[in-house]
């Protein structure tokens, strides 16, 4: 073309950033493409600073470390071989212990969904009759509150554990490190979105006194489950392994089914047991959550490495843990997530993000998963392609696509794993979480469901650390 056709010919144009531009030229009717770009760190001169300090390190050292990681997040062979009672089992529990999820975090920063969960953890222990003892229980000397994390545990939402409520134990038997859950409750009125009304409190009750001794006997007859192999094959029947468990919760059943015949038990016991697991499609979010707790584990302290190997949050700060710094957190304000609510709430009503349940998309699942899971879109307020094209861009700030968990829509290809820090900086885009919504106050439960980013700035304090190191 000519250099004076360009006045006559129908033009077709790439607009890269400002989309002023792209605006304009759409209200002239000419054919354009916008391409979402920023400056790596928006520019920010600190950040970029920290980027470029990491980028004069050793590239083939950095390298080898993220391989590091990555190779342990994927070759770990996960199984759940066991129950007990948290106060027995988790490491470093003492009786007046409470664990949380999400980072550190005292009882007068606490959000009103923590504030409940612990409530209801303190009648239920038998250390409070009621709200108001509880209430001035909690916010004295005598409670100890500690991140799960720090325990080699997870707890989805509040998270909150205490020392008589039964447990999952997990046993990464590639590099034999253990983890630990707890039993998942139910939907909405439960522990962990903070309510604590006598039905929350007698149903933990049973639970400890009735579902734990069965469910245990049943996996101790067990030569150990397989729970990698469980959430591979759920991962192609429909679930994200976050919000939606129903497939991996029918394959836990069906595993679960032939060693519950083996052991002594009441039949009407069993029946309610069964009854419980049916009725929850979510009952199998704890035991994933363990399950990346044990990688978790197992991939952390590879010095050099830029790889995310915990995501948490507590209702008020959202915090990371990289591989290369071990349990030293890096933490944010939480966002409110977006999505559905039930009838009657809104965002106004919501709790910031909260949970240890992130610990699934830091392992290629969940939100980095939702094209495996187009119910689970819906469910949440958007479409089919929304979901591809969110697990799309999850390519973007990950170091590798996962070997184990396919996505079958995308041709099996493996979903985004690995959040890389100085990924995430460059380009501008923070990991989405699928997860659930609880009401800010305490008492009233879950409100809906949705998904959330991650806030920036836990990924820039990571890189001015590793840099300041350097």
């Amino acid at each position: 073309m000519l250099k004076n056709d360009i006045l006559t010919t129908n033009l077709q144009v790439v607009n890269i950033g400002l989309e002023q531009f792209y605006a304009d030229l759409q209200r002239q009717n000419v054919t354009a493409l916008q391409v979402e770009w920023s400056p790596p760190a928006h520019g920010d001169e600190r950040v970029l600073a920290a980027l470029n300090t990491l980028y004069g390190v050793d590239r083939e050292q950095r390298n080898a470390a993220n391989a590091e990681v990555l190779r342990r997040m994927q070759d770990s062979e996960v199984f759940l071989e066991g129950m007990g009672l948290a106060g027995e089992v988790i490491p470093g529990m003492a009786p007046n212990m409470i664990l949380h999820a999400g980072p550190p975090i005292e009882w007068n920063r606490m959000c009103g969904t923590m504030q409940g969960a612990i409530i209801g953890a303190l009648i239920f222990e038998g250390l409070a009759n009621n709200e108001g003892e509880a209430k001035k229980l909690a916010a004295s000397s005598d409670i100890i509150y500690s991140p799960n994390h720090d325990h080699h545990t997870v707890g989805p939402m509040g998270g909150i554990i205490s020392a008589h409520m039964p447990v999952f134990i997990m046993h990464n038997r590639t590099f034999g490190n253990y983890s630990y859950s707890n039993v998942n409750e139910g939907p909405g009125k439960a522990l962990r979105f903070g309510s604590y009304g006598p039905e929350v409190i007698e149903r933990l009750h049973w639970m400890t006194d009735s579902l734990y001794p069965i469910l245990k006997q049943a996996i101790e007859c067990s030569p150990g489950i397989d729970w990698k192999n469980i959430v591979t094959q759920a991962l192609q029947m429909g679930d994200d392994n976050h919000n939606r468990h129903k497939a991996s919760t029918s394959l836990f059943v069906r595993e679960l089914a032939k060693y519950i015949a083996e052991i002594d038990a009441d039949k009407a016991a069993i029946h309610r047991v069964f009854e419980h697991i049916e009725k929850i499609d979510m009952f199998n979010v704890n035991l994933t959550m363990a399950m990346c707790k044990a990688m978790s584990d197992a991939a952390n302290g590879v010095e050099g490495s830029t790889i995310v190997t915990v995501m948490a949050r507590n209702g008020i700060d959202f915090g990371i843990r990289l591989s290369s710094t071990g349990n030293k957190w890096f933490t944010a304000p939480a966002n409110i997530p977006e999505g559905l609510y039930f009838t009657g709430y809104s965002s106004a009503d919501a709790c910031a993000d909260i949970g240890d349940s992130a610990i699934t998309e830091t392992f290629g699942m969940g939100g980095f998963a939702l094209a495996c899971a187009p119910a689970m879109v819906q469910f949440i307020g958007g479409t089919y392609d929304d979901g591809v094209k969110i697990t799309n861009s999850m390519y973007e700030i990950t170091a590798t696509e996962n070997k184990n968990f396919k996505i079958p829509a995308m041709g099996f290809k493996g979903t985004p794993t690995g959040i890389d820090i100085m990924k995430v900086l460059e380009a501008n885009m923070t990991p989405v979480i699928t997860t659930g919504i609880s009401h800010r106050d305490p008492g009233v439960g879950q409100i809906g469901a949705g998904i959330v980013n991650a806030p920036m700035e836990c990924f820039t304090q990571a890189a001015l650390y590793l840099a300041a190191d350097k």
